[in-house]
């Protein structure tokens, strides 16, 4: 597989009533071909914000995922705006381009701001320089955690949304 530079093909989703902003680190080429967050069928994204929001069934349309995110007041976007990447690959990237995130702190008054992975943690703290809660990521390729533990470690982002 060869790698490519790839400049980020979708814009972020917030309204000026998002109170937390959740970062992933860059689309994957599943989610690249949808044009829309976390498109593999295996990441656990949309059950697991499904679960913890109360959610009866996790949404399946990028409008119905757009609807949840919003209704909920949660900011979604990535931490990189470009790179070279192999594949879906986090650990292949390079020439990385933070993404510029005062549009969405100017329009919504975030309270917290999430990583969803390491890779997304890293980008926050040492390229965008803004403190970031780490937490594990809901891609299937960390299979160090499983669905309860990952609702485990991720509620804690309910509390910023009350």
């Amino acid at each position: 597989m060869m790698s490519e530079r790839i400049v980020h093909p979708f814009p972020p989703v917030y309204s000026s009533e998002s109170r937390i902003l959740i970062l992933g680190s860059f689309p994957s080429a599943a989610s690249r071909a949808q044009e829309f967050y976390y498109g593999h069928p295996r990441n656990r994204f949309w059950p697991l914000l499904a679960a913890l929001l109360g959610v009866a069934e996790p949404p399946h349309s990028i409008e119905e995922k757009r609807e949840m995110l919003l209704q909920h007041h949660i900011a979604l976007y990535d931490a990189v705006t470009a790179c070279t990447i192999t594949g879906s690959a986090d650990s292949s990237m390079q020439s990385i381009i933070p993404a510029d995130l005062s549009s969405i702190f100017q329009a919504a008054p975030i309270q917290a701001v999430f990583a969803n992975g390491t890779k997304a943690y890293k980008v926050c703290i040492e390229r965008i320089g803004i403190a970031a809660i780490k937490l594990p990521s809901t891609s299937p390729a960390n299979a160090r955690f499983g669905f309860t533990e990952l609702l485990t470690a991720w509620k804690q982002i309910l509390p910023k949304l009350l």
